[in-house]
């Protein structure tokens, strides 16, 4: 097998085809960017999601698809614009976008308590803790919670990949 041939050089003057040279490997999908620094960014972007997730609950006192798939769209690109094309990547993003979904919907939980006691959040920290509003999400949890912690796990698989 040749080697492909080039057009000559704009300029050259000579009208005789040029051969590319030879690679002497395959050349491979290219590894850019640090995988620490990914997913230290998806957890930055994972954390501030969720309290986002939170918050936008909260204030409309329901869930939303749109914002898991905006949580899911955060984690993921943070992820995959700041490692680079590691095939990790995603996966990380995925699972941390699931756990950005879950704490948004238990820092709900943790604001509807303070709002309904008349405490603040910290308080609600310290007595129920996170397994307590763990424990209430369980006790509340339908299909929707679930498809929601779905959808912010596939969209961040698939932003973290084609970011």
């Amino acid at each position: 097998m040749s080697p492909p041939i080039q057009p000559p050089a704009p300029g050259s003057g000579s009208g005789a085809p040029v051969a590319a040279p030879a690679v002497p490997y395959p050349a491979g999908p290219a590894r850019t960017g640090n995988i620490g620094l990914g997913i230290a960014a998806a957890v930055v972007a994972a954390l501030a999601a969720a309290a986002a997730y939170g918050g936008i609950m909260n204030a409309i006192d329901r869930q939303v698809g749109y914002a898991a798939v905006g949580v899911g769209l955060l984690v993921g690109f943070a992820a995959g614009r700041t490692g680079g094309r590691n095939p990790v990547l995603p996966v990380v993003g995925a699972v941390l976008s699931l756990c950005a979904v879950h704490l948004g919907q238990l820092f709900f939980i943790a604001l509807a308590l303070a709002d309904q006691s008349h405490v603040g959040l910290g308080e609600v920290f310290d007595k129920a803790g996170v397994g307590g509003l763990t424990d209430i999400w369980q006790e509340g949890a339908g299909a929707m919670d679930y498809v929601f912690l779905a959808i912010g796990g596939f969209v961040a698989f698939g932003a973290a990949g084609r970011a």
